[in-house]
């Protein structure tokens, strides 16, 4: 069993990225991988997680026609990456990494 005074063994990186369109989460995602494997980080993922669907239903006149309604659906886009052995290079570039905007992005270590 590995413990903190091991090597980088123990120490592992979890990036959650959420975004409403899936085209801007996927190129977000490959940048995370990019920066992972150039400096040398082991890397499991991207992963695609369940998309989280909302509905809202919302009526066309406010006062007659109550079967006149428009159905309206966001869904938010879920990717989880997985940075096996980091180097202290590899946490330095994810910390300055450029993502595109409407991406949001959690890091755990």
């Amino acid at each position: 069993m590995a413990t903190k005074n091991d090597k980088n063994s123990a120490y592992k990186i979890r990036v959650r990225l959420k975004s409403y369109d899936h085209r801007v989460i996927d190129e977000a995602s490959n940048k995370v991988l990019d920066t992972a494997l150039t400096t040398g980080a082991q890397v499991i993922g991207p992963v695609p997680l369940p998309t989280d669907k909302k509905w809202f239903t919302v009526l066309a006149s406010p006062h007659t026609d109550k079967d006149a309604q428009e159905h309206y659906v966001i869904r938010t886009h879920k990717r989880v990456i997985d940075i096996i052995e980091p180097t202290p290079k590899t946490i330095d570039n994810l910390i300055h990494l450029e993502l595109p905007a409407g991406v949001d992005i959690q890091v755990k270590m």
